[in-house]
């Protein structure tokens, strides 16, 4: 016969199972979560240029930012889904982008940064 302590670590571990099986990122989320990552980027562009120039790099990534994102990420994104977790692998612009998705969050894990600023260069 189980004991109650047992018993309650296997219903605690259920519980998280389900947890994270509910909050496991869809391919939607991470294309959110790399649009956003990107947005991010822009907003911390070099300041050396003109201002009028950066705001209209602004104006045109808040514009045409969601088909550039969803046109580059999407077909080239691969999502591996575990259950609890799932790993997003992305190729742009000839850059390894590997990503973990795990309730609800996105851990970059390699090549966030570097295709980040390639994709910002090719918006403008």
């Amino acid at each position: 016969m189980m004991s109650n302590l047992t018993l309650g670590g296997v219903v605690a571990g259920l519980l998280v199972a389900v947890w994270l099986a509910a909050t496991n990122p869809t391919m939607d989320a991470y294309v959110q979560f790399v649009e956003a990552r990107l947005t991010a980027e822009i907003e911390k562009m070099d300041q050396s240029g003109p201002r009028r120039d950066r705001d209209l790099i602004k104006a045109i990534f808040r514009a045409q930012g969601p088909k550039l994102v969803e046109g580059l990420v999407r077909p080239k994104t691969t999502r591996s889904n575990w259950g609890l977790w799932s790993l997003f692998e992305t190729n742009v612009l000839d850059q390894p982008v590997l990503v973990l998705g795990v309730a609800g969050h996105f851990v970059p894990l390699r090549g966030v940064e570097e295709a980040t600023v390639r994709v910002g260069r090719l918006a403008f």
